[in-house]
């Protein structure tokens, strides 16, 4: 697998897109669901169901990438990021979360102490909502560096290719070859081993990162879904 030079460059991709993806995403989604945790917000059952209507309903693959190319973000790694930064159904268990666990109390007697809402929120909210945060943090992780359908949509460039992109080509080139060496005697079932090999050595080169990430944050992921996932 290391062989190839780009698995290097795959490797930096897919950290440089996570790491910058999953702050995007995680920033995104507590700006949208704490305001839509506050009662007397104006027009929070209408903005709640706005978002609630694009879990239903999508223009499509097409209409979507008119809109990123319009946008000038082909072959920019933003386009990997601002088409799909919040997930509605994530926002929802962060929202659940402010709504259940963090007493609107707590919120009223920062207001009564000085704070205004961007304080009680970086200095009350935040800090209190760390289980959820780590949950939001996995969530975001995993799903940036398992993605490769959007770089093969939206990158064009070979150098710009996450790491899970980089091996489904690593895939195809070596099935490739082991479909060309069935056609010379004894050479097809050796190429047809490796390409078995290679394809298992990728699945552990992909999950190794994700693997070595997850028991920091293991003790907060059980708390955080359970308090996030019940409706108030």
């Amino acid at each position: 697998m290391f062989a190839d030079p780009s698995i290097f460059t795959g490797y930096l991709n897919s950290i440089k897109y996570t790491v910058i993806g999953t702050i995007f995403t995680v920033v995104m989604l507590y700006i949208a669901a704490y305001p839509l945790a506050q009662k007397d917000l104006p027009g929070r059952k209408f903005f709640s169901l706005f978002f609630i209507f694009t879990m239903y309903f999508g223009g499509g693959l097409i209409p979507t990438y008119l809109v990123v190319k319009q946008t000038g973000l082909i072959n920019n790694m933003w386009a990997l990021f601002l088409p799909g930064g919040v997930a509605v159904g994530n926002m929802i268990i962060v929202r659940n979360y402010f709504q259940n666990s963090i007493p609107h109390e707590l919120i009223e007697a920062a207001e009564i102490d000085g704070c205004d809402k961007l304080q009680t929120f970086i200095k009350i909210v935040v800090p209190l909502s760390k289980p959820i945060m780590a949950v939001m943090v996995v969530f975001s992780m995993v799903a940036y560096w398992n993605d490769w359908f959007t770089a093969l949509i939206y990158l064009t460039g070979a150098e710009k290719a996450p790491l899970p992109l980089v091996l489904r080509n690593i895939l195809i080139k070596s099935s490739a070859s082991a479909s060309q060496a069935s056609t010379i005697s004894g050479g097809y079932a050796e190429l047809n081993k490796l390409t078995e090999m290679i394809k298992f050595s990728s699945i552990v080169v992909a999950a190794a990162p994700m693997m070595v990430v997850y028991p920091f944050v293991q003790k907060y992921f059980e708390k955080g879904m359970m308090a996030g996932a019940v409706k108030g």
